[in-house]
């Protein structure tokens, strides 16, 4: 392989590809999901979309407890729905490598969150390395295995989104042999019930006391040297940054993150008056340097949120070397605002529209129907995490909530972790209304496919998951299916399922139209002539529908989708069809 240009993602394929891996599982999230996206597109990788990342880890340790090397990979969220297979396989271990990647996102570009996955290593007590940038991306995955396999342990491999999408130039190298698949059994070992889980247990305490030692004299850990006025304890990518702004320093680049190197911290922490930890996310390095009773600053100087980019360490350094800064003049004419805001046609639209009818409250979920959330629409009062919009209502129901309680999930949420949820409300008597938006894909992190879609990562034709046929076989009775494009009927199906003292279940049926890549109907404008400007089709959210100050609303028809909605809300009749004519607009109107 020549050098190519890769993002971090591209080339955890390619290094998870050169180390042997031939099993792969994740679930789609963002910053990671281009590294399943990329493997499978190599020969001899069985590479699948699992329903969570509960099953995607759980499928990969099967794996690499028959020999074979596996990849498991998830965003920062996903890990908590990975915590309870990881802990234990900690303790059983694992015969063939696994690395599971999970990518962290500080600054909150794609998440909910900042969690920190360095907590979760420690919890877990687990390797964890932190590449800086592409090219230790693919270097650290081969070695990750390596150290996998040497202790027989999982390894974490944290990435951040700045890792993930960066790009540098990457040489390749060739792909080692891969191994045949044979479990051999070793219940003392691969059966952690308490007899056996207690030896077990004080197996990983020597581990980790292993790796610490190991971690002191490792090449993953590095000192990039500076002037030598003060020292800095930084890691992966963040180091790098610190580079450029702290050209004075001396600088430990942490990649084995933990367990900690000591040895290595205490040396490099004698040689310096002044030292500064510099960490994104949580104070954990500098918590535990300070630990080995070694003098640093840290946090009092760096932020604890956010992304630490060049332009935040900047201001980092002013603080630390009492230095005055001036931070960067705004641009004199601020750039228009961009608003989040569901695409034109959006079949989610007219699910949230038609709620805003009725009082009630709705529990919403992980996905681009988020974005009901914002005004005009407004319809979504509390998110917690994937599969929590039917939960939530469940515990909202019977806790007495006089108002009705409507659930709000995905089709790719619902075989995550919704099925569950819409047992519960089943099981135990709720009567709250579940709705399952179902636009045939996983569209927030770019379209890709999950049980209900009949398609794999592999490209393979499979049965898709019937969402109205699994909640029937939950004991659910009432199941209606809508067409989110027609308002009447769906205000008509909401009143009557919100009205039962009874759970009911609606699926709003239509597909994403970036993924499909064609308008629901013909192009529409607004007649001047009949416009009112009542103004009621701007309540829809349409970035289609345009308003200037002092003006009527207009349709932008390079961006109108057909969907009718518009056209559905006024009340009089001056949303039309526009013709076409030879590919450019005629502006007669079709009465």
């Amino acid at each position: 392989m020549d050098r190519q240009l890769l993002s971090g993602n591209e080339a955890i394929a390619r290094g998870a590809w050169e180390a042997g891996v031939q099993f792969a599982s994740g679930y789609p999230g963002t910053p990671s999901t281009e590294i399943l996206e990329n493997l499978c597109r190599y020969d001899g990788v069985y590479c699948e979309w699992a329903p969570n990342e509960k099953v995607a880890l759980e499928a990969a340790a099967g794996a690499a407890l028959t020999g074979v090397r596996s990849l498991v990979t998830m965003k920062l969220v996903g890990l908590n729905v990975a915590a309870d297979p990881l802990m234990t396989l900690s303790y059983i271990g694992i015969v063939g490598g696994m690395v599971v990647v999970v990518a962290d996102d500080p600054g909150m570009h794609s998440s909910q969150t900042e969690q920190d996955t360095r907590h979760y290593a420690r919890l877990a007590k687990v390797p964890v390395i932190e590449p800086g940038d592409a090219v230790e991306c693919r270097s650290f995955v081969l070695r990750a295995f390596e150290l996998s396999e040497k202790w027989r342990s999982p390894v974490l491999l944290r990435t951040t989104t700045c890792v993930s999408h960066s790009r540098f130039l990457v040489e390749g190298g060739e792909r080692l042999p891969v191994r045949k698949a044979e479990f051999v059994s070793n219940p003392p070992q691969f059966v952690p019930i308490p007899l056996w889980g207690r030896e077990l247990r004080r197996r990983v305490e020597s581990r980790c006391d292993e790796q610490s030692a190991a971690a002191s004299v490792a090449d993953f850990n590095t000192v990039m040297r500076g002037e030598g006025a003060f020292g800095i304890i930084s890691h992966g990518v963040t180091a790098l940054h610190c580079r450029e702004m702290f050209p004075e320093a001396d600088i430990l680049k942490l990649g084995w993150a933990w367990p900690f190197p000591d040895q290595l911290l205490r040396d490099f922490g004698a040689c310096y008056p002044r030292l500064l930890v510099v960490e994104e996310g949580d104070p954990i390095v500098e918590e535990h340097v300070k630990s080995l009773g070694i003098a640093c600053d840290g946090k009092n100087f760096v932020p604890r949120t956010g992304e630490l980019t060049p332009a935040v360490l900047r201001g980092v350094r002013s603080r630390f070397l009492a230095e005055e800064f001036r931070a960067p003049e705004p641009f004199p004419e601020p750039l228009p605002g961009r608003p989040p805001i569901l695409c034109a046609g959006c079949p989610h639209r007219g699910i949230f529209y038609a709620l805003a009818r009725f009082d009630v409250i709705v529990t919403g979920d992980i996905g681009c129907y988020s974005l009901g959330v914002f005004p005009p629409l407004s319809r979504t009062d509390v998110i917690l995490c994937m599969g929590g919009g039917f939960s939530m209502s469940q515990g909202m129901v019977h806790a007495g909530e006089k108002r009705p309680v409507v659930g709000v999930v995905g089709d790719s949420t619902f075989f995550h972790s919704g099925i569950t949820g819409l047992l519960d409300v089943v099981y135990n008597r709720g009567s709250s209304t579940l709705v399952v938006v179902d636009n045939r894909t996983t569209a927030m992190t770019g379209h890709q496919d999950h049980p209900g879609t009949g398609r794999t990562l592999m490209g393979e034709s499979v049965p898709a998951a019937d969402i109205a046929e699994i909640a029937r076989a939950c004991g659910m009775k009432n199941i209606r299916i809508v067409n989110p494009y027609n308002l009447e009927e769906t205000v008509a199906v909401f009143r009557e399922e919100i009205a039962r003292d009874e759970p009911s279940l609606i699926i709003s049926r239509a597909p994403c139209l970036l993924k499909e890549r064609r308008p629901v109907g013909p192009t529409l404008t607004i007649d001047r002539d009949r416009c009112r400007n009542c103004r009621k089709c701007l309540s829809l959210g349409c970035p289609a529908i345009e308003s200037a100050a002092g003006s009527g609303p207009v349709i932008n028809a390079g961006l109108c989708a057909g969907c009718g909605l518009c056209r559905q809300v006024c009340r009089f009749s001056a949303v039309v069809e526009i013709e076409k004519a030879d590919g450019r607009e005629s502006g007669t109107l079709q009465q």
